[in-house]
């Protein structure tokens, strides 16, 4: 029987330090190791080692060292499928996959364990060994999954890169990462087409990288066309030659808790993307842990009943986590979709959870938005949605409106929803309300979840009272964090630890506040970053894009509210030639953006403008720019450098809207 709500808020942390270890411990001791760790838990949080008059924004501190399970050694891929096939579970389904074309195939852990093998053994005949990084970039599909695996298997180190980023992108995070394998395909199917995608992985390893060996998956070519993709010899590995014809027995080897596991990749303040490296053992452990809290049935006598499907992009850290790593270890069915939503038709989705009896749905706030635009009288009848047990929301704080279409059109009005928050840094969820509560609050993100806590403060650390906004931090963690950030450990110190080294708090970035029972509502983000659809985007990233362009001589890019993907981004331009204002030069600004980052980072709109507003340290004021854009009140302006700025951008802004009412 499931705790009631007051319990579960009493339940959400245990007490001391002692005993949030002791806690981790026993959930690490779901996990199958090899070898069992002799110190649980070391965190040497960041240290002063400036003088005291050195203000503190300018001191230098040394970089926090965490680590989890030391000593302990154990396999991340034996422990996501080998151990479920010796315990007699080898004929259970392990993945559903759909192909967007309505291509379908069903594999058990039996199954995919040999699958596992068989790349296993592919990757140490490409010479892949222990720390080598294999960057992944394919599409919702099985291979993604058993690549992963075997990266995984073999001690690599694996970067998993969105199928719609751009080769620009993809050839950043190959050089950053210093990779000795890419991992493609020769298209995939997206929006009822075969996009090509080999010609973008060409073009990200043209460059100067270590890249000794590209695996392609044959995904979209027909048979008897195969010859007609473009092979660079030598290089170039189809995988039905690879891994089609490797052994497919592999022994799994153990190694330490903290081997490095993969490098997530996520935007932040500079236009540099941060890989974030998470270890082994401690991931492992907080991913399946709280898989299981979140996600299994309270029941576990009716667990394997459950069919699990989280509808992200396996590049995402949400399906590393909730659509890899914890269903896996957990043992669980689950379902993985290669395409868009609305592809033939806008009621795909609720015709997969129908076919393969779905019972938990893990989605993004816009998905459930655009729903609701697809479905304005509600989802028809004629889907069955009985199989649902369960609700969950993730991205993103989602609206109390599309949370409550979510729960009455999918859920009957009935099934519980947790409305996650979390990030690519922490590895796993740190607030959400418990899928055995019963008084939930749309929209809030309620409490942490054991294991962990928070708090909400303001710049000197004190914490905020009721309904004032202030910084999430995480001032217990758990053994998913990322470690440090690939090749800068700086940069994850000034990142997230120097605003609150003294006290050891994790920053997590984003605004928060308590309502008057102590509950936690998310803000969103408080630095330059833009969250599209739920995916967090740079500013910063964007600006740079264009002003590559060699029209543009500055870039400020800002958030502006969209209905349906949470946030718009408008960018605001100056030009180097006051003739080019043209719509057709917009259209090419916008399409430059997708071509360097990817389509999810082009701007809605771009405004030409004969200036943008920057403050005395020359940096730009973004905050202003989405006030101007939204005609809301503007802020303080007294730190600005070039106050008639604003007044020239109003003037740009009031003869768009002109030009609109005539047209």
């Amino acid at each position: 029987m499931g705790l009631s709500t007051a319990e579960t808020k009493q339940a959400t942390h245990p007490g001391t330090e002692a005993e949030r270890i002791v806690f981790w411990e026993d959930a690490a001791r779901r996990l199958e190791w090899a070898e069992p760790w002799h110190t649980a838990h070391t965190f040497e949080k960041a240290q002063r080692l400036s003088g005291p008059a050195v203000p503190a924004e300018d001191a230098e501190y040394s970089v926090p060292r965490i680590e989890w399970f030391a000593g302990g050694r154990l396999n991340v891929a034996y422990n996501c499928v080998d151990r479920h096939v010796e315990a007699g579970r080898g004929d259970k389904v392990a993945l559903y996959f759909e192909g967007e074309p309505g291509d379908r195939r069903a594999i058990t852990y039996a199954e995919l364990q040999r699958e596992v093998s068989k790349a296993a053994n592919a990757l140490l005949d490409l010479g892949i060994t222990k720390g080598d990084r294999v960057v992944i970039y394919l599409p919702v599909i099985p291979e993604t999954i058993i690549i992963t695996l075997a990266v995984a298997r073999i001690g690599a180190i694996h970067s998993l890169v969105f199928g719609g980023f751009s080769a620009e992108a993809l050839k950043f995070r190959v050089e950053d990462t210093q990779a000795k394998l890419l991992v493609t395909t020769d298209g995939q199917f997206r929006r009822g087409f075969a996009v090509p995608v080999k010609d973008n992985a060409d073009a990200a390893v043209s460059g100067d990288n270590a890249i000794e060996h590209v695996l392609v998956v044959n995904r979209t070519t027909p048979a008897d066309e195969l010859a007609a993709v473009p092979m660079t010899e030598g290089r170039d590995v189809w995988w039905h030659d690879a891994v089609g014809s490797a052994p497919d027995v592999h022994e799994p080897e153990a190694f330490d808790a903290e081997t490095p596991l993969f490098i997530m990749y996520t935007s932040g303040t500079t236009g540099k993307p941060k890989g974030l490296v998470h270890t082994s053992g401690g991931y492992l452990t907080q991913a399946s842990w709280s898989y299981e809290h979140l996600f299994s049935n309270p029941d576990p006598a009716l667990r394997d009943a459950d069919v699990h499907w989280c509808t992200a992009d396996l590049a995402w850290v949400t399906a590393h986590t909730y659509e890899i790593y914890g269903p896996l270890s957990n043992g669980v069915t689950q379902v993985i979709f290669e395409g868009t939503p609305n592809t033939p038709h806008p009621g795909r989705h609720f015709e997969i959870i129908e076919r393969y009896g779905v019972t938990q749905y893990y989605t993004a706030p816009t998905l459930v938005r655009s729903l609701m635009g697809w479905f304005p009288d509600g989802v028809p009848d004629t889907y069955n949605l009985s199989s649902i047990r369960m609700l969950g929301t993730v991205g993103e704080a989602v609206n109390p409106e599309a949370w409550r279409w979510l729960r009455h059109n999918v859920g009957a009005g009935t099934a519980p929803v947790v409305d996650t928050w979390w990030q690519s840094e922490t590895g796993a969820t740190i607030l959400s309300p418990a899928p055995t509560d019963t008084d939930f609050k749309p929209g809030c993100a309620a409490r942490p979840l054991p294991g962990v806590s928070t708090r909400i403060v303001d710049d000197a650390g004190k914490t905020v009272p009721p309904g004032v906004q202030g910084f999430i931090v995480v001032d217990a963690f758990g053994p998913s964090i990322a470690r440090t950030v690939w090749g800068n450990p700086q940069r994850y110190l000034d990142s997230y630890w120097r605003q609150y080294a003294e006290q050891g708090w994790f920053l997590a970035g984003d605004g928060a506040k308590y309502d008057a029972d102590g509950d936690i509502w998310i803000l969103g983000r408080v630095d330059d970053t833009l969250n599209v659809s739920g995916h967090l985007l740079s500013t910063i990233e964007i600006e740079s894009a264009l002003v590559s362009h060699p029209d543009v001589v500055e870039a400020g890019v800002c958030p502006v509210a969209d209905a349906k993907t949470g946030h718009a981004i408008v960018a605001f331009v100056v030009l180097k030639s006051s003739t080019v204002t043209t719509g057709s030069t917009a259209e090419e600004l916008r399409n430059h953006v997708a071509k360097a980052i990817g389509p999810i980072a082009k701007p809605r709109d771009v405004v030409v403008v004969p200036d943008v507003p920057k403050t005395r340290s020359g940096k730009i004021m973004r905050r202003l720019l989405t006030q101007l854009f939204e005609g809301t009140a503007l802020g303080d302006t007294t730190s600005l450098q070039n106050e008639p700025a604003i007044a020239g951008i109003q003037d740009v802004l009031r003869e768009r809207t002109l030009a609109k009412e005539n047209s």
